[in-house]
């Protein structure tokens, strides 16, 4: 996924779509009064005023121009595995609800890399588009033909559950810097951010103790204000749990470019909590997401900050050294290597480290190093 960038204003041709095996035209309706949505489309609808449409992409098929509620997130689901895809490509393009300008095409990638050890269905990885009202979809199948379900989410973050500012801005009690154990940073709750809590399963899964931080990044536009990182953060957990059918959003954290640090999943910010950010290890480490994309955008220095933050406080609990080792063991032959393997970390990775992606993106990798003696700093103070 890349960050848009918009285009001139103007008309999707036919030809944009020509040879496309599978394609879905959405526009807003010409006049002030929308047109419904075509009646396969299926609307859901959250507490919180969040909103996810989900239309089929069926081969062969191209629907008419329609309106669409307004979206900011979107990414295509199908039934069956990641590898039911190999060999597809997946585009898109979005139509900003302010200006009415088309973005260039985007290519949406299989998310095998982020997710449960076991993960129920498969879906691309998500897309921020910030606030649009028209998308077009162009699907051409691999050699095994389109998988069954195929659909387009479209996604709406709503305003959230609603919660005071202070909920939004506490700072959780600092715990004593003895040994490795740093202070802990300023979390943003779950309540802070929106969280609509009817959407992940009751119950908590652990792993055991935390002895890795794996650091990821969102792959969304880097270039959002810090005051919509819990719309981003809220899309993201919606198509986690309604797209790709997990129990919660897949991150234990998520930091802003502004240095703020979210919790993630549900559980317990100091608890061991199973996410599901690094297919095969999983267990016994925490997943932290860099809000953004940074194959080529430089991470902010307060975004550094805050993952540093937050991996020596979170490895602390457990006595981990931020720039020691740990060795975790592969529980998916679909990781980087083989199930069974026994594997030596650096106790601060980067998702490529255990996957063969380019996450957490060649600049924010880059820093890794700096990152870990920061950490380490914050551990000894």
């Amino acid at each position: 996924m890349r960050r848009s960038t918009r285009a001139a204003r103007r008309a999707l041709p036919a030809a944009l779509l020509a040879g496309c095996t599978a394609a879905l035209l959405l526009q807003p309706a010409p006049t002030a009064t929308a047109t419904p949505l075509a009646p396969a489309a299926e609307r859901r609808d959250f507490p919180g005023g969040g909103t996810t449409v989900s239309l089929p992409l069926t081969t062969g098929h191209r629907l008419a121009p329609r309106a669409t509620r307004p979206f900011e997130l979107l990414g295509v689901g199908w039934d069956g595995p990641a590898a039911a895809m190999a060999g597809a490509t997946v585009r898109v393009r979005t139509r900003d609800a302010a200006t009415g300008r088309w973005s260039d095409w985007h290519t949406l990638e299989a998310d095998t890399e982020d997710g449960p050890d076991h993960a129920p269905h498969a879906a691309t990885a998500p897309l921020w588009t910030g606030r649009s009202d028209g998308v077009a979809v162009e699907v051409v199948p691999g050699p095994a033909g389109p998988p069954p379900g195929l659909r387009l989410d479209l996604v709406d973050p709503g305003a959230g559950t609603g919660t005071d500012a202070a909920a939004a801005t506490r700072t959780l009690p600092a715990a004593p810097a003895d040994g490795r154990q740093a202070p802990r940073p300023a979390i943003v709750t779950r309540a802070g951010w929106g969280a609509d809590e009817s959407l992940r399963d009751p119950g908590f899964e652990y792993t055991g103790p935390v002895r890795e931080v794996f650091v990821h990044h969102t792959a969304t536009a880097s270039d959002y204000a810090c005051s919509d990182a819990p719309r981003v953060i809220r899309s993201i957990h919606q198509y986690h749990v309604k797209t790709s059918g997990w129990r919660d959003i897949g991150y234990n954290f998520l930091v802003d470019r502004c240095g703020t640090v979210y919790e993630g999943r549900a559980g317990g910010v100091d608890q061991p909590v199973h996410g599901a950010h690094t297919l095969g290890f999983n267990t016994d480490s925490a997943g932290a997401a860099a809000i953004g994309t940074y194959v080529g955008d430089t991470p902010p220095q307060p975004l550094l900050d805050g993952l540093a933050a937050l991996a020596a406080w979170k490895l602390g609990l457990t006595g981990q050294a931020a720039d020691g080792h740990t060795k975790l063991t592969s529980s998916s032959d679909a990781s980087r290597y083989p199930t069974g393997t026994v594997v030596d970390f650096a106790t601060i990775s980067g998702h490529r480290d255990a996957f063969n992606t380019e996450c957490p993106g060649a600049a924010l990798y880059a820093r890794l190093p700096a990152l870990r003696t920061a950490a380490a700093e914050l551990q000894a103070q």
